[in-house]
């Protein structure tokens, strides 16, 4: 397992624009598959979007394609989630989880994931 990182939470107005940060704790993401999940109050825990730390491949809940993006920066060892048009249904707790493995396929199991961050709360106002 890796120790993850998250940060980039906040408040903002519906319209606005976040950009979440994933960084691993002492060691590199190489070959890892990296995805973002978000949980909101009494609902399951639900995938967002994924990425191969190897590979330029991403893949997207239908709730959030066109609207987020996710990228990632070698120089900086960083997973990014950036967050545009945000609704209010987007307000939840966004977690950034890490596979140990490059994915041939996108994995959107919060239980395909071996290590989790603590979460980053973010808040939507309508």
């Amino acid at each position: 397992q890796v120790q993850l990182v998250e940060s980039g939470g906040g408040y903002v107005q519906a319209g606005g624009s976040l950009r979440l940060s994933c960084a691993p704790s002492g060691r590199t993401f190489s070959s890892y598959a990296i995805g973002w999940f978000r949980q909101a109050p009494g609902k399951e825990r639900e995938f967002v979007a994924f990425i191969n730390w190897s590979g330029p491949s991403t893949y997207y809940a239908d709730s959030v394609k066109g609207r987020f993006t996710i990228s990632r920066d070698n120089a900086k060892n960083t997973v990014y989630l950036q967050m545009n048009s945000l609704k209010s249904d987007d307000t939840a707790v966004y977690y950034c989880a890490a596979h140990r493995t490059w994915s041939p396929t996108p994995l959107t199991r919060a239980s395909d994931f071996d290590s989790w961050g603590q979460g980053t709360q973010v808040t939507v106002s309508s």
